[in-house]
């Protein structure tokens, strides 16, 4: 008993509840994991084994989800407060973020169009490499030596996985590259565009204003760059009316890799995000090899291992430079 009379909290409901949350938490991270290795995996399968060979209707199709998922989710489930956009300005500078968000993502698909996902992954983990870069050439934020040198097995490591690539193919490296730079951009643009307190807008918030920005950007590119995509989509619906459920499950599942992304940082932090990260693309390239069977070679998996041992080191020489 309590000094005022009341019953002592029970050791084994804390137990309980503990174990609850680790529950919870271990399920948040397989969600996590599941959803970005499936988009990438079905992104895959339909621009390339598939046939569907339209990147950015795609794009426009996971925006379009993502617009309508975010609303419901904030307006209606209230996952998050809603945040309101203060002014024309700020309604600028996300409308740049959106434009940089869309070359990102198309870029990024086209590629899977002509390269393997495992490459794919590989190219992907030179990120921060071009983060350092944009940061360094835009903000002037310098890095110790240390952190720049870190960098060095990353390049490198592409470098070696590019030469020993048994599907190399030039124009898909060259979309990959880009997309994995405008990933890069938009990170720190968002930094210096909405860097101000009355501007700065949580990640699912970001997202209900940036994806309707988008597909207005992304409609008039698809209409004018894939020629009847509509057409097309509508007559192999009438012949297997799969690639419609294909279609809507994809575009939902992108908006759940961004659900599931926001709520992990929420309940653990960035930094377990970023171990997660590091470890999710190495996950993304075994189970890909294993669905796709696409062929690999010694020197491009030695590549690849260099540069998620490079992006580690960056992300602990980053930890200790940030620490007081």
């Amino acid at each position: 008993m309590t000094a005022k009379g009341g019953a002592a909290p029970s050791p084994g409901g804390a137990g309980a509840a503990a174990g609850t949350g680790r529950f919870f938490t271990v399920g948040l991270v397989t969600a996590w994991y599941s959803s970005n290795i499936g988009v990438l995996l079905l992104n895959k399968y339909l621009l390339s084994n598939y046939g569907f060979k339209y990147p950015i209707f795609l794009t426009m199709c996971h925006m379009s989800a993502c617009a309508l998922l975010s609303y419901a989710a904030i307006a209606w489930l209230r996952v998050v407060p809603m945040q309101l956009v203060r002014s024309r300005v700020q309604l600028a500078k996300i409308a740049a973020l959106s434009l940089v968000f869309c070359g990102s993502v198309v870029s990024g698909n086209v590629s899977l169009r002509y390269l393997p996902v495992s490459f794919n992954q590989a190219v992907g983990a030179t990120t921060p490499f071009f983060t350092a870069v944009f940061a360094y050439i835009m903000t002037v934020k310098r890095e110790s030596w240390v952190t720049y040198l870190t960098l060095v097995p990353v390049v490198t490591g592409v470098i070696i996985a590019s030469g020993g690539e048994p599907s190399f193919h030039l124009f898909g490296f060259i979309m990959c590259i880009g997309a994995t730079a405008a990933r890069a951009l938009k990170t720190v643009l968002q930094g210096i565009l909405l860097s101000s307190e009355g501007e700065k807008l949580n990640s699912m918030n970001l997202l209900l204003y940036m994806a309707p920005i988008a597909v207005i950007f992304l409609l008039p590119a698809t209409i004018f760059m894939e020629d009847n995509v509509v057409g097309v989509t509508i007559q192999l619906a009438k012949k297997d009316f799969t690639i419609v459920w294909l279609l809507l499950f994809n575009s939902c599942l992108a908006y759940f890799v961004n659900l599931t992304n926001f709520l992990v940082t929420k309940h653990t932090s960035a930094l377990t995000l970023q171990v997660l990260g590091n470890a999710k693309g190495a996950v993304a390239v075994v189970v890909s090899i294993m669905i796709f069977r696409n062929p690999v070679s010694i020197t491009g998996m030695l590549g690849y291992s260099l540069t998620v041992i490079g992006v580690i080191l960056y992300s602990e020489s980053k930890k200790r430079s940030n620490k007081p």
